[in-house]
């Protein structure tokens, strides 16, 4: 139990709320007993789903075991690490977070919104530049050089 490691909160999705009961009664009785010094608190809430994306711990571990993928940090992979690899600041996955806030209903996000908050965010940090690198000479057969365009 949470309890014994001395965790004071419990956060788990919504499928631990019918054990809630049956949690609280064990960690109360282990209170009383001196077993624990104090009784964490579940909180559930709904799972964070992308659209059209892969998230079964069960799936993506079909994927590292059968070598489809190097990994659980490869950058095809829907986990922190593997977002981590892809280039995503930790930063983004923040700001994506606190743009879903919590919820206890079900819902499927489309993927787009974490693509934007990655955008948002990379577009302030990363510095851009212009050049020409393979510049081309241009020859301008009908000018007459007597006048000043601007192009």
């Amino acid at each position: 139990s949470d309890a014994v490691e001395g965790i004071t909160h419990s956060l788990c999705t919504l499928e631990f709320e019918d054990h809630r009961p049956l949690y609280d009664w064990v960690a109360e009785r282990m209170a009383k007993g001196g077993l624990v010094e104090c009784i964490p608190r579940q909180i559930e809430f709904s799972r964070l789903n992308l659209k059209y994306t892969v998230l079964s711990k069960r799936k993506l571990i079909k994927l590292v075991e059968d070598s489809h993928v190097t990994g659980w940090d490869d950058p095809r992979m829907p986990t922190l690490s593997g977002l981590r690899r892809r280039g995503v600041p930790p930063s983004a996955i923040r700001l994506f977070c606190e743009r879903m806030g919590i919820s206890k209903t079900d819902s499927n996000i489309d993927f787009g919104i974490l693509e934007d908050c990655v955008r948002e965010v990379l577009d302030e940090q990363s510095p851009r530049a212009f050049a020409i690198l393979d510049p081309l000479k241009v020859t301008i057969t009908n000018w007459s050089g007597s006048t000043l365009e601007d192009f």
